[in-house]
C-alpha cells in the first residue's frame, strides 16, 4: 500500500517537473535579446586596467533575466525583440581609496545604473504592435532594494523588472 502511494507520488512529481520544463522551454522562444556593440558600452569603457571585467560576466546573466521576465508578460503568440544599446552598472571603482580597493565596486547614489534599449513587440499575427526606445533609470535605486539581496546585478535587474512590471501594454 505504501509502495503504491510512493509510486503515485513519484509519477505525479515527474509529470509536474516535465510540465514545468516544457513550459520553460516554450515561453522563452517569444523573447530575443541582443547587445549592440557591447565593447562600446559605457560599462566596457570604464573596464580598463585593474578594473578589467569580462563583459560576459554581467551581460549573459542580464540577458537570461530579461528573457525570463519578459516572457512572463507576453500574451500567447506575442513576440518581443530587445536590442540593448548601453549598460552602466551601479557603482564605480574609486582608485583613490588605495590598492586594497582596486577590485571593489563602490555603490553610492551618485553611481546609478542605466540601461538603454530599443524594442519591438509583435502580435500573434506578426504585425508590429509597439516599438520604441527606452532609457531605464532609477535615481533612487539604493532605497528600492533589499539589503538581503546579494545579487551583483540586483540594481540592473530591478531596472528591467520595473520596466516590464508595467506590462506589455506599456512597453
Amino acid at each position: 500500500m505504501r509502495l503504491l502511494r510512493l509510486l503515485r507520488l513519484l509519477c505525479l512529481a515527474g509529470l509536474v517537473l516535465a510540465a514545468m520544463a516544457a513550459q520553460a522551454a516554450t515561453t522563452t522562444d517569444n523573447v530575443s535579446v541582443r547587445y549592440k556593440d557591447p565593447q562600446h558600452f559605457t560599462e566596457a569603457m570604464r573596464s580598463r586596467g585593474v578594473h578589467l571585467v569580462n563583459p560576459d560576466a554581467y551581460l549573459a546573466p542580464l540577458k537570461a533575466h530579461i528573457v525570463q521576465r519578459a516572457s512572463r508578460i507576453l500574451a500567447p503568440g506575442q513576440r518581443l525583440e530587445i536590442e540593448v544599446t548601453d549598460v552602466v552598472r551601479a557603482g564605480a571603482y574609486e582608485p583613490w581609496r588605495g590598492p586594497d580597493f582596486n577590485d571593489v565596486r563602490i555603490i553610492r547614489d551618485v553611481y546609478p545604473p542605466r540601461i538603454d534599449l530599443n524594442f519591438t513587440l509583435y502580435g500573434a499575427d506578426g504585425k508590429v504592435l509597439r516599438q520604441g526606445q527606452r532609457k531605464l533609470r532609477n535615481a533612487a535605486f539604493l532605497s528600492s532594494s533589499s539589503p538581503a539581496d546579494q545579487d551583483s546585478l540586483r540594481y540592473e535587474k530591478s531596472l528591467i523588472d520595473n520596466w516590464l512590471r508595467r506590462g506589455a501594454d506599456h512597453l
